[in-house]
């Protein structure tokens, strides 16, 4: 472990230096952060995993930073062009960009103009000029006419040393700085429509004639830009006013009027025009592609958070729908504990119109793809008893899911059609459990998620998904082998033998049994051990978040109260008894224990909201039932940086942009909605050719009251949007079709 990174650590991100300290010897040891945070909080002083994952991550940036730094030595000392004083400046630089703006004179590099002028034998006469000295350039110059050296003339001369100039100003690491602000500040991205694709670029008619300066101009924006430039639908540039650059560089560089300044000039704004511009603005690119990187990734992050920590219905018997017209419904029975018992298709809609068949069939689940209003209507066209209920979940991926072979692992007899059925019905039991089988840039809930650095975001939606399993913590005896490899400690192959051994074995009966568990070492116990329950053990605490190597303390404290720790666990005066203090040990605090005395009330308690039932507006079943005026309910599907958008239950989600979600300034939208959020909306605008439909979530305005869902529309005026909105959300970015519906009697989903 570097001791020098923790002071500077610390310092970045606010927290003490025992607590960086501690945090960076339990990461060296191969402690996962969520094994830290819930813990290891007496080490860490209680930090959470937010902070532990940004020390992680900074650990890892100076590390980078360290061996960059160390291969950039090794080349300069290669080159014989190592002194101490650029030694002392590069061991000194605290970022890569100025790492790079130091090694950048000496990076190796293609044939340049200035690289044959010094061939030429000119950088004496470079260095002689650069000086600007009262010398007689023209005659200087002409010392160095050499034909031999394809030197013809003076003025050849000269303009070779001006070549070996304009290098020196583009790589000087001040001057580059100062540049590097400059473009920030002053800089725009200017867009226009490819020549000749104005129809085709339809969807980037914002863009077509398009300037926003470089520091305001918003990640979903540039994101947006640079698609339609790499798609050849858009041009686009990063343009600063010229003359202003220029000027800046020549106050650095050029002293006096005298014919030796004139030739700086000259190099200086060829320096900054031939190279200094390009290389700026291939920089600015590159930064806001990052900048912009990040913040689309925090927001898929924080999106894919709340869709896996979505309220699940629980262990009930689910009859679960995929509608469609022409292929029918695929209709899939699915048990308590997830397993399917019988699938059939059944034929409703046109063409096939099979109505009273279904009907006997007596369907009781829906998805909201082709087909799913019209499905729902046939539904409740059956008469069934008002206690049945249709219940919304969103099934986006599914489609990959079925396809993937995790779904030919679990299903090796059935289609595809079938195994997307059942997954939708187990997404409405336990999201967690069955949205952790599909790619997260599946499920719909990204911004731009195929633009961004895949790498970065693989790593960031790794960490959420690792997160929000061992929040909520597995049923080691049920769990899938995709839902225990996200288990701190374990991965693909522990998972595997995990349910291997369950398979051979029958059920665990205690958590001492997974080390039986081949490759399941102490050390992947330790970190595993508290995040996997056993609902039916001996144990009470095997069903607990209380980590095996409190177990003592739990003993001890039953022991003194003369109970046993399913006493503990059941009776709240028993535990108000106890003194903490008095269980403190070197290693047990009373963060320890505090959590402990927290999870013997409510043991194994499911951390996510309770199941909500959500109903769309009667009625309102497809884009062209949707009118200016009307108020909805919706769920929101995604939260981007400039708005959310909402399933109002017409097959295309409608966008609340960042203005209209709130009678107040939202600088980020996340502050005010939640992916999952049950939400009330109303329209604004449909645009029917480009398939947008425009909300707001602000109270009715121009004294007009809102017409709620399915009432006809009287002509109510168009509300005038803020700015253009950008293209209405599809169900499924995967190619499925985006909700399911399950039908519940009682306490039985049907």
């Amino acid at each position: 472990m570097n001791e020098l990174y923790i002071p500077r650590i610390a310092k970045e991100l606010n927290v003490g230096v025992h607590q960086v300290k501690a945090t960076m010897e339990l990461l060296e040891g191969e402690a996962t952060v969520p094994f830290i945070a819930r813990y290891r909080k007496e080490a860490t002083g209680s930090l959470d995993e937010v902070a532990i994952t940004a020390i992680r991550d900074r650990l890892e940036q100076l590390i980078e930073l360290d061996k960059r730094r160390e291969s950039i030595l090794n080349s300069i000392q290669e080159q014989g062009k190592l002194t101490d004083e650029l030694k002392a400046q590069i061991l000194a630089a605290e970022t890569m960009t100025q790492l790079e703006d130091m090694y950048l004179p000496y990076k190796p590099k293609r044939r340049t103009r200035a690289t044959m002028a010094r061939e030429k034998g000119l950088e004496p006469l470079a260095k002689l000029i650069w000086e600007q000295g009262l010398v007689d350039v023209e005659a200087e110059a002409g010392k160095y006419i050499d034909p031999a050296k394809e030197v013809a003339s003076a003025q050849e001369a000269l303009a070779g040393a001006r070549d070996i100039m304009a290098e020196w100003v583009s790589e000087n690491p001040a001057a580059r700085a100062r540049m590097r602000e400059f473009y920030w500040n002053q800089g725009e991205f200017v867009a226009k429509v490819a020549a000749g694709k104005e129809e085709e670029a339809a969807k980037y008619r914002d863009y077509f004639d398009w300037s926003e300066p470089v520091a305001a101009a918003p990640s979903h924006r540039v994101l947006a830009l640079r698609r339609g430039e790499n798609e050849k639908m858009l041009t686009l540039r990063v343009a600063v006013p010229e003359e202003e650059a220029e000027a800046l560089l020549e106050s650095m560089f050029v002293k006096g009027a005298g014919p030796a300044s004139e030739q700086v000039k000259l190099a200086v704004r060829d320096g900054y025009k031939r190279l200094m511009s390009i290389s700026m603005a291939a920089e600015i690119r590159v930064e806001t592609k990052k900048r912009a990187d990040e913040q689309a990734i925090a927001v898929f992050a924080e999106n894919l958070r709340e869709l896996l920590m979505a309220s699940p219905l629980g262990q009930k018997n689910v009859l679960a729908l995929d509608p469609g017209f022409r292929t029918g419904c695929k209709v899939a029975a699915i048990s308590p504990e997830g397993v399917l018992l019988g699938e059939t298709i059944i034929y409703p809609h046109e063409p096939q119109r099979r109505w009273a068949e279904a009907k006997a069939a007596l369907v009781k689940a829906i998805g909201n793809g082709t087909a799913s209003r019209e499905t729902e209507a046939f539904l409740r066209g059956l008469g069934l008893d008002s206690r049945i209920l249709i219940l919304m979940v969103n099934e986006s991926g599914a489609s990959v899911y079925s396809a993937s072979e995790a779904a030919r692992e679990e299903f090796p007899d059935q289609d595809i059609t079938v195994r997307g059925a059942v997954s939708i019905g187990r997404r409405l039991m336990d999201p967690l459990a069955e949205l952790v089988k599909i790619d997260p840039k599946s499920i719909g809930v990204g911004q731009y998620q195929h633009d961004v650095d895949q790498p970065q975001l693989k790593k960031s939606l790794d960490d959420v998904v690792i997160s929000c399993v061992n929040k909520v913590g597995v049923e080691v005896n049920t769990a899938s082998k995709q839902l225990l490899m996200y288990i701190s400690g374990l991965g693909p192959t522990l998972a595997q033998n995990i349910v291997n051994y369950r398979n051979e074995n029958g059920p665990f009966g205690s958590r001492r049994d997974f080390l039986k568990v081949t490759r399941l070492g102490e050390k992947a116990f330790q970190q595993a051990a508290g995040f996997l329950r056993i609902r039916d053990s001996r144990n009470p605490l095997d069903a607990s978040a209380v980590h095996p190597e409190s177990y003592e303390v739990v003993d001890a404290m039953a022991a003194d109260l003369h109970c046993s720790v399913l006493d503990l666990t059941q009776k709240a005066e028993l535990r108000k008894r106890l003194d903490l203090r008095k269980y403190v040990t070197a290693t047990v605090g009373l963060p320890t224990l505090n959590d402990i005395l927290s999870e013997l009330a409510k043991p194994g308690r499911d951390p996510r909201e309770q199941f909500e039932v959500f109903q769309f507006a009667q009625g309102v079943e497809k884009i062209e039932d949707v009118k200016a005026g009307m108020k909805l309910p919706g769920i929101v599907t995604n939260v981007t940086a400039f708005g959310a958008f909402v399933d109002i239950g017409v097959h295309q989600d409608g966008l609340v942009h960042i203005s209209e979600l709130a009678d107040r300034f939202v600088k980020d939208p996340s502050e005010v909605v939640k992916v999952h959020q049950k939400v009330e909306v109303t329209v604004l605008e449909v645009d029917l050719p480009r398939s947008r439909i425009s909300l707001s979530m602000r109270k009715p305005r121009d004294g007009q009251p809102a017409k709620k869902g399915g009432e006809k529309d009287q002509g109510a005026g168009k509300a005038s949007r803020v700015r253009p909105a950008p293209a209405a959300q599809k169900k499924d970015s995967s190619g499925g079709s985006g909700i399911l519906r399950g039908l519940r009697f009682g306490d039985q989903i049907l």
